[in-house]
C-alpha cells in the first residue's frame, strides 16, 4: 500500500486498493486562483438561481447536506468529512481516468474528482471533467440513498464490462483533446487535428462493445439524466447540473425526450456537442432495473463462448470463471469450440488462478508466466461433472494422487500424465488438477507435450462468467499498473494574466470582508488594462455600494464588445445583481 496516501479520515478512501489509488493527485488548493474562485462562485450562483426551478429536488436537499456553497471552491478534505457521513467519499484525480477504473471508485463508493476547474474562457461548458461537474454536478445527488445504490451498483457492473482495442484508443484521444481544449495556449489546429483523430477512430469502432454500450448508459443517466414527467422532466444528470449553457437548452422543445430504457444503450453520444435527445426515468428505482436488464445481456452473467469470444477480441486482461468458481485471468488468446460449445482455451500472457476474487497461493503470474490452458466439459459417459465428485467417487476412477491416468472429455480432448496434485475449494469442489509427465490432445492437435513441465488444468464443465480484469486485482496489477501518459496541462501564465489575478484577489478580498470597498474604485481603475475580462466587473457590481461606479460599471459591461455567448453570459449576471 502506498505510505503516503491520504484518506482523509474517510472509510471508504481507506479501502481503496493500491491498483486505484495510483490515479489519486492530491488537489493542492493553494493553488486555486482567484480568477478561479470567481469562475466557481459565478457558475454556482447562476446555476442555483436557474436549477432550484428545474433541478429534481434530491439534488436541491444534496447540496445543503454535503455543505457544498456558492463562494469558493470546496476542499477535498472537508467534503470527504461531509461525505463520510453518507457511506461515501471523494479523491482527486488528473482527469479523465479509463471507464473500467472510474466505474471501480463508484463501486468502492468514492467519488473522483478532476481537482482542475475550467478557464474562463470555458465558464459555460467545458469537455474535459472538472471540480465544478465532479463536485456541484456528481456529489449532492449522491446524498439520495436510491441513487447512491444506483451509481454504486453501476460502477461494480460497469468495471466488469469487457473493452475494445478501438475503446482504449478512443478514451486516449478523447482525454487528450479534453486536455489540449483547457489550455489557453493550444493553437486551433491542434483542436482541428485532436477532432479529427477522434472522427477518425469512432468512423472504425465496430460493433459496440459491453464497455461501449454501458458507457452510453453511464453519459444518458448519470450525466446527461432527466427524471419525472416525460413533459416536465427535472435535472438529475451532473453533466447537465454543471453545464450553465445545456442546463438551459436540454429543456427546450427541440432537444426530444426519450422513455429511458436499455435501448439507451445502443444511442452513441459526442461529449463535444450539446446533445441532441435526452432520456427521461420516471424514477432512481428504475434505473437500477434498467441497469440489471442490462446486465443480464453481460458476459459476466452470460459466460459461455460468445463471453469468452469478447475476451478474446478485446485483447485485454479478463477473467474467465468456470462452474467450479476456479477463476483464470489473463490476455485470451484461442478458443477451440464444437457446436457452441467450449472445448479448450488458453491464455497468452501472465496468468493468475484464483477463486471467489482471491489468488491462489502457487499460481500467480510468475509461475503460470508463458500463459495457461485447459480443457472445458465433462468427461465421457459421466452423470456427474468432475467438480463434484467426492474422493471416493473419484478412486472408484482411480483418480488418485500417484497414478497414471488417462481422462477422456466428451468432446474428444484427452488428457494422459501422471497426477501429482488435486487442488479443492473452501466448498469441497475440485478446481485444479495438476499433472506431471503430461500429454494433451484433441483430435490430430498437440495441446501441450510433457517438455512443457507440470500442467495444471481448470475442472470445470462449463463457463459461467467473463469479465474485464482480473478477479484478484490487487495483486495481479500491483506490478503492472496503468496511468495515462499524458497529463493534463498545468498553465503558465504571463505577467498580464498575473497582474489580472491580483485584481481578483483584491476583489475577494473586499468580499471576504479583509478589506475596504473604497479599494473597489481603484481595481474598477485597473481593469481598463484588461479589456477582455468580464466577470472581475461583475464581481464587483455584486459587492459595491458605490451608484456611481455601479453605473459606469453596468454601462460597461452592457456595451462590452465581446461574442454572443459572453454577452449572453454578462446578461445573465445582471440579471440575477438585480
Amino acid at each position: 500500500m502506498k505510505t503516503d496516501f491520504n484518506d482523509f479520515g474517510n472509510s471508504q478512501v481507506a479501502k481503496l486498493p493500491d491498483h486505484l489509488r495510483q490515479f489519486v493527485v492530491s488537489q493542492d488548493y493553494d493553488n486555486y486562483t482567484p480568477v478561479d474562485h470567481a469562475v466557481w462562485r459565478y457558475v454556482m450562483r447562476k446555476n442555483l438561481a436557474y436549477l432550484s426551478k428545474v433541478a429534481d429536488a434530491s439534488y436541491l436537499k444534496g447540496l445543503e447536506k454535503t455543505g457544498i456553497t456558492i463562494d469558493s471552491i470546496p476542499n477535498v478534505k472537508d467534503m470527504n468529512t461531509i461525505l463520510g457521513k453518507i457511506g461515501w467519499g471523494c479523491v482527486c484525480v488528473d482527469g479523465f481516468l479509463p471507464p473500467s477504473s472510474f466505474m471501480e471508485f463508484q463501486a468502492y463508493k468514492v467519488l473522483v474528482i478532476a481537482a482542475d476547474i475550467r478557464q474562463i474562457e470555458h465558464i459555460e461548458y467545458t469537455p474535459a471533467p472538472d471540480i465544478l461537474h465532479e463536485a456541484a454536478g456528481h456529489a449532492p445527488i449522491i446524498a439520495d440513498p436510491t441513487y447512491a445504490e444506483y451509481l454504486r451498483l453501476f460502477g461494480e457492473i460497469g468495471s466488469k464490462a469487457i473493452s475494445s482495442a478501438q475503446d482504449f484508443e478512443l478514451y486516449e484521444a478523447i482525454r487528450h483533446l479534453s486536455i489540449i481544449k483547457e489550455d489557453p495556449n493550444t493553437e486551433k489546429k491542434e483542436i482541428v487535428q485532436a477532432e479529427k483523430e477522434i472522427d477518425l477512430i469512432q468512423s472504425n469502432m465496430g460493433q459496440p462493445s459491453e464497455m461501449a454500450q454501458i458507457r452510453n448508459l453511464h453519459w444518458w443517466t448519470v450525466e446527461y439524466g432527466l427524471i419525472g414527467d416525460l413533459n416536465q422532466p427535472k435535472i438529475y444528470g451532473a453533466g447537465l447540473l454543471s453545464s450553465i449553457g445545456e442546463s438551459e437548452s436540454c429543456l427546450k422543445e427541440e432537444v426530444k425526450k426519450i422513455p429511458y430504457s436499455i435501448e439507451a444503450a445502443q444511442q452513441a453520444f459526442d461529449i463535444t456537442e450539446p446533445q441532441p435527445q435526452l432520456y427521461v426515468t420516471p424514477s432512481y428505482t428504475h434505473l437500477t432495473q434498467v441497469l440489471e436488464e442490462f446486465a443480464n445481456t453481460m458476459a459476466l452473467r452470460k459466460g459461455g463462448l460468445e463471453g469468452l469470444e469478447k475476451a478474446i477480441s478485446s485483447n485485454n486482461t479478463c477473467t474467465v470463471e468456470y462452474s467450479s468458481g476456479l477463476q483464470v485471468s489473463g490476455i485470451f488468446n484461442n478458443v477451440i469450440s464444437d457446436n457452441g460449445q467450449i472445448v479448450y482455451l488458453s491464455t497468452s500472457s501472465p496468468t493468475a488462478l484464483a477463486w471467489q476474487n482471491k489468488e491462489l497461493v502457487g499460481h500467480d503470474k510468475s509461475y503460470h508466466a508463458h500463459g495457461f490452458s485447459s480443457p472445458v466439459g465433462r468427461l465421457k459417459n459421466m452423470s456427474m461433472p468432475l467438480e463434484n465428485m467426492s474422493i471416493d467417487e473419484l478412486m472408484s476412477l482411480e483418480i488418485e494422487v500417484g497414478k497414471q491416468l488417462s481422462l477422456e472429455f466428451e468432446s474428444g480432448v484427452n488428457v494422459k500424465g501422471k497426477l501429482i496434485n488435486l487442488s479443492k475449494n473452501r466448498k469441497g469442489l475440485n478446481i485444479i488438477l495438476s499433472f506431471e509427465d503430461c500429454r494433451v490432445s484433441y483430435n490430430d492437435d498437440i495441446l501441450f507435450q510433457p517438455e512443457w513441465g507440470t500442467y495444471d488444468m481448470a475442472v470445470g464443465e462449463s463457463i459461467v462468467s467473463v469479465f474485464s480484469g482480473a478477479a484478484d486485482m490487487a495483486v495481479f496489477s500491483k506490478d503492472n499498473p496503468f496511468v495515462p501518459s499524458e497529463l493534463t496541462h498545468k498553465i503558465q501564465y504571463g505577467e498580464k494574466r498575473l497582474e489580472l489575478h491580483k485584481l481578483y484577489q483584491k476583489i475577494r478580498e473586499v468580499r471576504e470582508g479583509k478589506a475596504d470597498k473604497q479599494e473597489l474604485t481603484s481595481v474598477w481603475q485597473e481593469l481598463v488594462n484588461h479589456p477582455k475580462d468580464w466577470l472581475a466587473a461583475v464581481e464587483i457590481l455584486e459587492i459595491s455600494s458605490d451608484d456611481s461606479l455601479n453605473a459606469e460599471i453596468k454601462k460597461h459591461l452592457i456595451n462590452a464588445d465581446v461574442d454572443e455567448i459572453t454577452k449572453g453570459l454578462i446578461k445573465d449576471s445582471l440579471s440575477l445583481i438585480e
